[in-house]
């Protein structure tokens, strides 16, 4: 009956075994979050010659560093090449580097995207001489593309498919950004296609940028997110409630310039993301302060477009589909209750 004892002791769950630290725990025990970054996009991942790291994507890993550690500056910023060296260490909490949320990058490999934070898709930046407003007039015109990428493809699938003419001019990389604005600004490319992201990061440091622009018309959809693993669901939550928490201060009408203000709100939706009425915090296993940590540090989704990639920013893009659902958009979060 003892040896019995004994093994249903072993055998029972939690008993005498030691639980693996969660996440959110080592984050909290090492005091920094640490976020894979793809630097060289502008007004996405930049890092200037003092270290100091900007853009929308940066941005994402500052707001749960603030949701976690109540501060948008503890985050350590690394390199993450690919999705594959992600999978091969444990060192990286969550990777945030313009990433198209797929089936076979998220199911196959233990792996989940966050909400969509950016809905980006291939489009066209063309010189505004050519007097081009919808992606068939460019029929007969060379077009520039990166050679042996999605781009490439996708361009003579979308052309192929309407029976239009295509001329195109192949250039060697998509990576090699001097090349292509060295092209656009000599006039041995009237036009180039990629991800819109990627063109206005281009467009903005042409020369003259006003001189081209980004037409309205995508040929793909490439909704962009962040990746953790699958194997921790607070985490996961953590990151989709952060991102969200953004999104619905938007909507609200939080700021980080009125959030304070705001706390006194009678609106109980505001009370609760602020933290005034507790719950959703403890929901996450977070201080009651989360969301507001982080709208007080970054400011609201809306702020962090504008100030990166839309209107306040060098690379001037349409907001788009990333408007608010009620301005014509395809942005909202679920109820933070």
């Amino acid at each position: 009956m003892a040896g019995l004892t004994l093994l249903a002791l072993v055998l029972s769950p939690g008993v005498g075994l030691a639980q693996p630290a969660s996440r959110l725990d080592a984050i909290q025990r090492r005091g920094f979050l640490t976020c894979g970054v793809s630097t060289g996009v502008a007004g996405f991942a930049e890092v200037d010659g003092q270290g100091r790291y900007t853009g929308l994507d940066v941005d994402i890993c500052r707001a749960v560093s603030a949701a976690i550690l109540g501060s948008p500056d503890k985050v350590r910023f690394v390199p993450a090449s690919s999705v594959a060296a992600f999978t091969r260490t444990d060192d990286i909490d969550l990777v945030s580097r313009r990433l198209t949320w797929e089936l076979r990058r998220e199911a196959p490999l233990g792996l989940l995207f966050g909400p969509i934070v950016f809905y980006d898709g291939q489009s066209f930046l063309v010189a505004k001489k050519l007097d081009v407003r919808a992606i068939r007039q460019l029929s007969g015109v060379a077009v520039c593309v990166a050679g042996g990428t999605v781009f490439e493809s996708n361009l003579g699938a979308y052309f192929g498919s309407r029976k239009l003419p295509l001329k195109t001019l192949v250039l060697e990389s998509a990576e090699k950004f001097d090349d292509i604005r060295q092209a656009l600004t000599t006039g041995r490319c009237n036009a180039y296609t990629a991800d819109v992201s990627e063109l206005g990061a281009i467009r903005s440091r042409l020369s003259r940028p006003g001189d081209f622009e980004i037409l309205a018309e995508q040929i793909s959809r490439e909704p962009l997110a962040q990746l953790v693993r699958q194997d921790d669901p607070q985490f996961f939550d953590i990151l989709r409630w952060t991102i969200f928490a953004l999104i619905d201060a938007e909507e609200l009408g939080i700021t980080s310039r009125n959030v304070d203000e705001m706390r006194k709100s009678e609106n109980l939706d505001v009370r609760r993301l602020l933290g005034v009425v507790p719950g959703n915090g403890k929901a996450l296993g977070l201080d009651e302060s989360w969301a507001y940590n982080v709208i007080k540090g970054l400011g609201n989704y809306g702020e962090l477009f504008e100030k990166n990639v839309g209107r306040d920013s060098p690379l001037k893009l349409d907001r788009g589909l990333n408007r608010l659902w009620s301005a014509g958009g395809l942005m909202y979060a679920p109820p933070l209750r």
